[in-house]
């Protein structure tokens, strides 16, 4: 199975998990600095947090499948000829990647749980989604929200970035190792014959 075509390239889950949560991600990025650093009519700030929170909610529900996934089956091998360091480098990055996934959604869960306007949530405005019970057990509700709000903004900032380097990396990759570490997550593509080696435990 290591050498057939199939252990070259992400199985078609995956693949649609990973472009289904960089397409959430993008437009959670994109609500995230329209929202709060445009001038907008309080209805459209409005609608614009609502669905920030409906994304959110989704990119949350895509990376604990990814998760399931990912535990279930194993990812693809390197390229042969890989630094050690590079694939130390790349788990670390994607590691990071995993826990912002969770963690910036599950910050921004309890930011609007403690919020004192208590302004519900409705996802795409169709189905109705709790708050976190954190209010009664926290002793300045007010504090932990400003301290949670300045965590998720630092937090999204640094999730950018990492997701840029991200890109480079596979960029760098596909361009100038012209290797199939980018082929291999494409849809519809298969990898080419080059010689590959399995992954590090």
């Amino acid at each position: 199975m290591a050498n057939g075509v199939s252990a070259r390239r992400y199985s078609a889950v995956a693949i649609l998990l990973h472009w289904a949560s960089a397409l959430a991600v993008l437009v959670l990025i994109g609500l995230g600095l329209t929202m709060t650093h445009a001038a907008l009519a309080p209805l459209r700030q409005f609608q614009l947090y609502q669905w920030h929170k409906s994304v959110g909610v989704t990119v949350l529900a895509l990376t604990v499948l990814r998760l399931l996934w990912r535990l279930t089956h194993r990812p693809p091998p390197h390229p042969v000829g890989m630094p050690a360091r590079e694939r130390r480098a790349a788990a670390a990055a994607h590691h990071l990647l995993y826990l912002l996934l969770v963690g910036l959604p599950l910050t921004g869960w309890a930011v609007v749980s403690l919020s004192p306007f208590n302004i519900p949530t409705v996802l795409y405005g169709l189905v109705p989604w709790p708050h976190l019970p954190l209010a009664a057990h926290v002793p300045d509700p007010a504090a932990a929200e400003g301290l949670l709000k300045q965590v998720h903004a630092l937090g999204a900032w640094f999730l950018a970035a990492l997701l840029a380097v991200h890109v480079a990396a596979a960029l760098r990759h596909h361009f100038l190792l012209r290797d199939d570490v980018l082929r291999r997550m494409l849809p519809g593509r298969r990898p080419s014959t080059a010689p590959i080696v399995e992954p590090t435990r």
